[in-house]
Parts: C-alpha cells; structure tokens; sequence
C-alpha cells in the first residue's frame, strides 16, 4: 500500500478513494476565467484542479483562486522554486515540480523548508518521458521504463534527503505501454502514491482510448492514487472521461450504469436513442442503479436480468422489466416510458 497524504481536504493513497484530476488552460491571471473553469471542472465531478503557475503574476494570483476554489488546487511549477514557495504562502494546496529544473538541491531544500512551515503542503514529482535527463537517456538508450523510475526515485531522495516526505510520483509517456511499465516498476520500488496518466494523449477520441487503456490497465491491478485523462480542449471531458475509467473498473458506483445491446436483425427499436434519452434524464443522480436497454425480447430479459430496471423492444411496443418481477407489456414513447419509472421507483425518495 503507498504511504497518504493529504491534498487539503482530500486523500490520496493509503488505500483512500482513487480521485480524478483536471488542469485548468486558461491564463491563470485572468481569475475570473480560471475560476470559471475551475468550478465547471469540479461541478462535472473533479476532486482536484491543477493551474499552470508561470510568473509572479500568476503567483499572487493563487490567492483569489484558492478562496473561491470548491476543491484544493495544485500549482504547477517549472524552473523557478520561487514561484511554488509564492505559491504555497498564497494558499496552494499542492505543488508539483520536477526537482531537476529549479536549480539543484540547494533550491529544493528551501521550498522542502516552506513546504514543512505551511503544514507540509504535499508535493508531486512529475516525470515525463519528453523530459528525461540527457545522462539517462543516454545510459537506457533513450526513453525506457527503468530510466523514468531512476529519475523519479532520485528526485523523491532530494526531497527526503531536506527531511520533507509528503511526495506523490507520476510517470507520463505518450507510449501507453512504455507508461505502463514505468508505473508497474515504480510500484515495486517505491510506497510513493501513483498519479497516473497518458500525457500527450491528443484529441478527445484516441486519446481517451489510449488513457482508458493505459490509466484502465494500471487500475485493475491496483495500482493509481488519482487520474487524469490528459486531452487537448476542454477540461470538463478530461473529468467525465475519468469518472468513467472508474466506474469500468468498478472504483465509483454513485452512478447511473445503462447497459444497451449492440443491435442486430432482430432490433425493434432505436436502441441508441432511448439509451441516450435515459443517460441525459439521469446523468445527475448520484447512487447505484443499473438500467438496460435492449433490442427485442427474445434475449433481451436475460441479458439484463443483473439490471435493475430496463426496456426490451417488440414490433408492437417493449416488455418493461423489473429486477424481481415478470415483465409488462408497454407501448408509446419507450424512453418515457422507462425514465418515469426509473424516477418512480427507485429517485422519487
């Protein structure tokens, strides 16, 4: 089990839930905006929210951002070490850093300093395969799974080496494999908690196949402390994308799960349309329940017989079908039909 810390309040690893994380990309002086996405991104299920912290403006910005933030914030630092100490005295919950770029033991030995005087704001090591050290690459022959935890573990030893512990690790390549065997082999090295995620992942579509892959694997063999679906664009997909690499490997069951038929001759109904009427109605809930939506009756009962309530179409209408009960006939607006008595049986308390 990987040691916990705490990113204000939220836990992450020592067995705590695995949380989804999102990165603001708006200017992060313009705080209005970044507010805005801030709070899109946690009203869309976010536990954390990390902002790019680039300059003194964007330091002193922290402070109005963390005041009406509604989850803790992450400032991300590069190169200078000032920036992220001006950013923990403003308020910021964690930082992440890559040791190697903000001058050498000596600067981070200061921030380890304010990092422990504030309460011992946690830090997470970032490494990223575009980014290695010239002499590891040059030992590994380029970008390899060993030379990323090599990195990572040197950089988490200068940190405990200034007497600061509170570390989270992540190993991001663009190569999903090569992702995952870094993580595999940090788990075996290190009790440090595990952000995971394919950086680089492109656009919505392959890169959440590429994540739900990489970020999916690594989960079901228990290894991750928090996600994020990196993807060009929107942050709010980032966030809906991780909730549901959680709720496949079965990490979050505060949901609405609809299980639908992939069709075939014998669909009687628009099988895709009511699924998705019935997603919309009920993305809001927030507790378990399973709905099915098949094409006809001939299998459809006993495919879902696991859900709680679901539809089986017919030519002259559907048989609506409660876990426990024989099922009804129904005819009219199937997607209707069914929502109202999802909301009847099982939301109306």
């Amino acid at each position: 089990m990987t040691r916990q810390i705490h990113i204000g309040g939220v836990l992450m690893g020592g067995g705590a839930p695995v949380t989804v994380q999102t990165m603001t990309n708006t200017d992060t002086r313009n705080v209005a905006a970044t507010l805005a996405q801030i709070r899109a991104a946690a009203e869309a299920g976010a536990d954390i929210v990390r902002v790019s912290v680039y300059d003194e403006a964007c330091a002193r910005a922290v402070r109005q951002l963390v005041d009406g933030s509604p989850v803790p914030l992450v400032a991300d630092i590069h190169f200078d070490y000032r920036l992220a100490i001006q950013a923990v005295e403003n308020g910021i919950a964690k930082v992440r850093i890559n040791p190697g770029n903000i001058g050498g033991e000596a600067n981070v030995r200061k921030l380890a300093d304010c990092l422990k005087a504030h309460g011992d704001v946690p830090v997470r090591i970032g490494v990223n395969s575009g980014s290695l050290e010239k002499d590891i690459l040059a030992r590994y022959g380029g970008v390899t799974a060993q030379g990323m935890v090599e990195s990572g573990l040197n950089h988490a030893r200068m940190l405990e080496q200034a007497g600061f512990r509170d570390i989270a690790i992540s190993y991001k390549a663009t190569n999903v494999p090569t992702m995952v065997a870094a993580c595999r082999l940090a788990a075996e090295q290190s009790d440090l908690p595990q952000h995971i995620g394919v950086t680089e992942s492109g656009t919505a579509r392959t890169g959440m196949v590429k994540s739900a892959v990489g970020i999916g694997t690594l989960l079901m063999e228990g290894i991750g402390d928090t996600i994020r679906v990196s993807l060009s664009g929107d942050p709010v997909q980032e966030v809906a994308a991780g909730l549901e690499i959680l709720r496949a490997a079965g990490l979050r069951k505060d949901y609405v799960e609809i299980i639908s038929c992939p069709t075939c001759g014998r669909t009687c109904i628009d099988v895709e349309g009511i699924a998705e009427k019935v997603r919309l109605a009920t993305r809001q809930v927030r507790r378990p329940l399973k709905v099915a939506v098949m094409g006809c009756v001939v299998n459809g009962p006993g495919e879902a017989r696991e859900a709680d309530i679901g539809i089986a179409g017919g030519k002259d209408g559907g048989a609506l079908f409660v876990r426990g009960q024989a099922p009804r006939a129904v005819r009219g607006d199937l997607a209707e039909i069914l929502i109202d008595e999802i909301r009847r049986r099982f939301l109306a308390e």
